[in-house]
């Protein structure tokens, strides 16, 4: 260990060359410069035309959709009304009305594997569906309209067969 520090202490650093001070020198000069071959930070920028084109996009919505909050009083049709009419004439006013539409919305499809009921010689797969059912009827002498929606789920057996 001792021939390696006494080696080590002999050792001494050589001359720099000549243009070694010169080139530090120019070196500091640029050191205040931007140079192109330096990539910089990008600062947060405004994009003018980007929030002028959503802003436009946004107000041709609005004009275009037309959102009107609280119809005219000549074209409301009432809730609910006190009537004296006995039942059975509400009845036959509901009869009036058709369906105009069913709209069934999916959330769900799960697997749920194979089961062995019982006393049975196959197993079956069990699918059981989530979804969202809308059911719409219209009066076609008043234009009333009545819609109704609830969720629905569905439970369907499949016999699997192992051949």
């Amino acid at each position: 260990m001792n021939d390696i520090e006494n080696e080590l202490r002999k050792l001494r650093p050589t001359r720099p060359s000549n243009g070694l001070p010169i080139r530090i020198g120019m070196a500091l000069a640029d050191a205040g410069k931007l140079r192109d071959d330096v990539i910089t930070p990008h600062r947060f920028r405004v994009n003018w035309v980007g929030l002028g084109l959503g802003v436009a996009a946004a107000a041709a919505f609005l004009i275009v959709a037309r959102l009107d909050v609280h119809p005219p009083a000549a074209t409301r049709h009432p809730v609910a009304s006190n009537s004296t009419a006995p039942p059975r004439d509400r009845a036959s006013e509901v009869s009036s009305y058709q369906a105009i539409g069913l709209t069934q919305v999916v959330y769900s499809k799960r697997n749920e594997g194979l089961l062995f009921p019982p006393g049975s010689a196959t197993p079956v797969r069990r699918l059981r569906t989530t979804r969202h059912e809308t059911m719409r009827w219209e009066d076609p002498h008043t234009g009333a309209r009545l819609q109704v929606s609830y969720p629905a789920e569905e439970v369907t057996l499949i016999p699997v067969s192992g051949q």
